[in-house]
């Protein structure tokens, strides 16, 4: 009985963890909506209705709520974060600062929004992102040329954007009544400038060269302090974790009625039925939501030119090959993805190898090479980041060995021009040894050596016999050992402070033979 509570609050769990993220099937998520009041949830029913269709279970609690919480015994009870509360300065429960920035470095994804009324609260968490909101309380964007003609606004602070990034992944390549590109965008609200230190910050969304931000009931006393295409009016971050972060100066922009409302943008003849807001929104949810740019790495195999089984380790000049498979996910399965820009590090300190991989146009991405001529322990290494994917890290360990002591060539080729100078140096020391001694009794007396002089011409002819024997000796010794070394199939012999390899043994001996011979030489003339 006294596991009971226990085991009953681990079956309340259960719910959260079967609807929890699977990288798997990224579409079943459970997303926690904070709101500052209540009404949002109605006013902006169209935006939260969109998430729920697409297979998302959402979780509205207000900012308040002192039972608001992101994890329950270490386990963290959603995979994504909607904050529509710009003026909270306090959340419920154990929501703050912290556990938000804690969130996001798990690996799971964030929606800001604020407005004029932007609390600090709201704007330390924008500044953690990367993103610094106008310090003027009471300032907002305004644009004098690229507002949205409307006949209730008229100090041109209801603006009509279309500059948007220029990238289908972020904002999709379908299309509502045209072009998402064509019709504008309605947002009112503030405008912040990225920070210069963070590169993962792009802005999606930019205010026209002609827009600036300041008290739109006041006259401008000094210049302001964001103006043109400084300001950001929408902008997202992907972490280095692929956690996924939005960032807009205006709720309203989500808001039922601007989605529903009709657009013309200052200036221009044309006029749009419907504005692009819901598009806009919409399809830059389903990025923040990894329902889109969504990229996973399966299959990755290495072996040898002529196998199939991966081997424990390669060894140097090796041929291998390299294969890994990419799949997106499409919103709905996973597709293949193609591309032409992925590449493989064969790495040990630095790349030795860095090679394009082929692609067979069916996710499947593949490539040959040979293992450099340097032994130690390489990585297969693929960095892939793309902008508007998530990133791939596929690390693969492996030892590399040199040869082996049988398996160096029996002959190196480039060593014949030593092994014929050793052979000749002996073949002219013997022809030099029986001129010497054929040609020893025509030499005159005086041209013989002081040693000669002293002991006669017998005991000269008696030494120089000797020499001849002697180093004949030595020269079929080392000739032997040599043969012997060539012969051996496996070959580790220490001579001195140096471990020679078979193949190398005969440039060795013959060195050590020339040198001996020219000793002996010395002392005997």
């Amino acid at each position: 009985m006294a596991n009971l509570p226990m085991f009953l609050t681990l079956i309340s769990l259960l719910p959260f963890l079967c609807y929890s993220f699977s990288p798997e099937n990224p579409t079943d998520r459970r997303i926690l909506v904070v709101l500052d009041d209540i009404g949002l949830k109605s006013s902006h029913s169209i935006f939260f209705k969109s998430l729920q269709t697409r297979g998302s279970e959402l979780d509205f609690k207000l900012a308040d709520d002192p039972k608001i919480s992101l994890q329950r015994y270490g386990q963290y009870l959603y995979d994504g974060l909607i904050l529509f509360s710009p003026t909270t300065e306090r959340f419920g429960g154990s929501l703050d600062l912290g556990a938000i920035l804690d969130f996001v470095d798990s690996g799971h994804d964030l929606i800001i929004t604020t407005d004029a009324s932007a609390s600090g609260l709201i704007r330390s968490i924008a500044t953690e992102c990367g993103v610094d909101f106008d310090e003027d309380p009471s300032a907002m964007v305004i644009d004098h040329t690229s507002y949205a003609v409307s006949d209730t606004e008229g100090d041109h602070t209801l603006i009509a954007s279309d500059d948007f990034i220029q990238s289908d992944v972020i904002l999709g390549s379908t299309t509502i009544e045209g072009c998402v590109k064509q019709a504008p965008v309605l947002y009112k609200g503030i405008g912040h400038s990225l920070n210069s230190a963070n590169s993962l910050v792009l802005k999606v969304l930019s205010a026209s060269p002609s827009a600036y931000s300041a008290d739109p009931n006041s006259k401008l006393s000094s210049p302001p302090l964001l103006t043109g295409l400084a300001i950001s009016l929408v902008s997202v971050v992907q972490a280095r974790n692929n956690a996924r972060i939005m960032i807009s100066g205006s709720l309203e922009m989500f808001s039922n009625r601007l989605f529903q409302s009709s657009a013309q943008k200052a200036g221009s003849s044309n006029r749009y039925e419907k504005s692009g807001n819901e598009q806009f929104v919409t399809e830059l949810s389903k990025w923040i939501f990894h329902e889109r740019g969504h990229l996973k790495a399966a299959n990755v195999r290495h072996h040898k030119v002529g196998e199939t089984d991966e081997p424990a380790m390669y060894r140097i000049n090796d041929d291998l090959e390299y294969s890994v498979e990419i799949h997106e996910w499409s919103g709905k399965s996973w597709e293949p993805y193609v591309s032409n820009d992925v590449q493989i590090q064969f790495y040990m300190m630095s790349p030795y190898v860095l090679k394009t991989l082929s692609s067979d146009q069916k996710g499947k991405y593949f490539t040959s090479f040979k293992v450099p001529d340097v032994y130690g322990v390489f990585q297969f290494k693929v960095e892939y980041q793309r902008l508007g994917y998530t990133s791939l890290s596929l690390l693969k360990q492996i030892p590399v060995r040199p040869f082996k002591h049988n398996e160096y060539e029996r002959f190196i080729k480039t060593a014949f021009p030593y092994y014929g100078a050793s052979f000749s140096a002996m073949a002219g020391f013997f022809i030099f040894t029986i001129v010497y001694l054929i040609a020893d009794g025509f030499h005159s007396r005086h041209q013989r050596p002081v040693i000669r002089k002293l002991a006669g011409a017998k005991f000269d002819r008696i030494v120089s016999i000797t020499i001849f024997i002697f180093n004949a000796l030595v020269m079929i010794l080392h000739c032997h050992h040599s043969l012997l070394a060539l012969a051996a199939k496996s070959f580790n012999e220490e001579v001195g402070s140096f471990k020679i390899p078979r193949s190398h043994h005969t440039i060795y001996c013959a060195a050590e033979y020339h040198v001996g011979i020219g000793k002996i030489m010395k002392l005997s003339f």
